[in-house]
C-alpha cells in the first residue's frame, strides 16, 4: 500500500489492522464510495474481539462471524448472490449489422456469492475457512467486477500476527455450556486456514482477475480482555 493510501486511514486502524492495497482499492474506496468507506472504517475504529469468542466452538457461524454481521447490518450491507445470462451475436466481419447467428447462453454466470455487498462495494469475510475459501471469495469478486456489478471488493480475515503461538497461547477450547474442552486452541487454526499469508499470495498472483481488492487482517491488537475466567 502506498502512503498516500496509508493516511486514508486513521493511526488507531493502521494500528489494529495489517493492510494491504491491490489496484489503488483503498484509493477507489474512499474517493468513489465515501460512505461505504466511512461504515468501513468505522467498523474498524470499534472492531474488537475476545479471546473468549476465539476460544468458543465455530460452527455454521460462530460468535466472531455473527460479531462481523453486526457490523454490516441489512439493510445497508446485503448477502449477494449473481445470476447472468450472455447473449451471444456472430456478425458479418465486412457488413455492419448483419448478423449471422444469435444465441443466449442461459447461467453464464451462476451461484457465486458476497457475504456483503452495499452499492457497488463488496466485503467478505473469513476467519478459520479452508485456505480454498480465498480462491471463492476472488472469483466472486472478479464475476461481480466483470459484470460490472462492483468497483472494488473488501476482504476481512485473520492477519499475520494471529499465528501459531499466538492461539497456543490460548490454552484449550471451550464447550457450548463455557465449560472447558478438551482440545486445544492451536489445533483449531492450521497452516491451511484462512489467514492473510494465503490470501497474499492469491492476490499477488492475479486471481482477484481486474478487481481491485482491499485486504485487511485480524491482529493481536483487536483482542480485548475476555469475561470468561476459566483457566486456561
Amino acid at each position: 500500500m502506498s502512503e498516500g493510501e496509508r493516511h486514508l486511514f486513521s493511526k488507531n486502524v493502521r494500528q489494529k489492522f495489517e493492510i494491504h492495497s491491490y489496484r489503488n482499492a483503498a484509493s477507489i474506496l474512499a474517493n468513489s464510495f465515501p460512505d461505504q468507506f466511512s461504515h468501513v472504517t468505522d467498523a474498524l475504529e470499534t472492531f474488537e474481539i475476545t479471546t473468549e469468542m476465539i476460544r468458543r466452538p465455530g460452527g455454521s457461524k460462530g460468535p466472531i462471524a455473527q460479531y462481523v454481521d453486526t457490523l454490516f447490518p441489512l439493510p445497508d450491507w446485503i448477502e449477494t448472490r449473481i445470476s447472468a445470462d450472455l447473449l451471444v451475436r456472430l456478425e458479418h466481419a465486412k457488413q455492419i449489422g448483419n448478423i449471422l447467428h444469435k444465441y443466449v447462453k442461459k447461467g453464464f454466470l451462476d451461484g457465486h456469492r458476497i457475504d456483503f455487498v452495499s452499492g457497488k462495494v463488496a466485503l467478505d469475510f473469513e476467519w478459520n475457512s479452508k485456505d480454498q475459501t480465498y480462491d471463492r471469495d476472488l472469483y466472486a469478486f472478479s464475476a461481480f467486477y466483470d459484470a460490472g456489478a462492483i468497483d472494488v471488493g473488501v476482504i476481512l480475515t485473520r492477519g499475520s500476527s494471529l499465528d501459531n503461538e499466538f492461539f497456543r497461547s490460548l490454552g484449550k477450547v471451550l464447550n457450548k455450556d463455557g465449560t472447558q474442552g478438551s482440545e486445544y486452541v492451536y489445533k483449531k487454526f492450521g497452516a491451511s486456514t484462512t489467514w492473510m499469508g494465503k490470501l497474499l499470495y492469491r492476490l499477488d498472483a492475479g486471481r482477484n482477475g481486474g478487481c481491485p481488492v482491499l485486504a485487511i487482517g485480524i491482529t493481536q491488537e483487536c483482542i480485548g480482555e475476555s469475561d470468561d475466567q476459566t483457566e486456561v
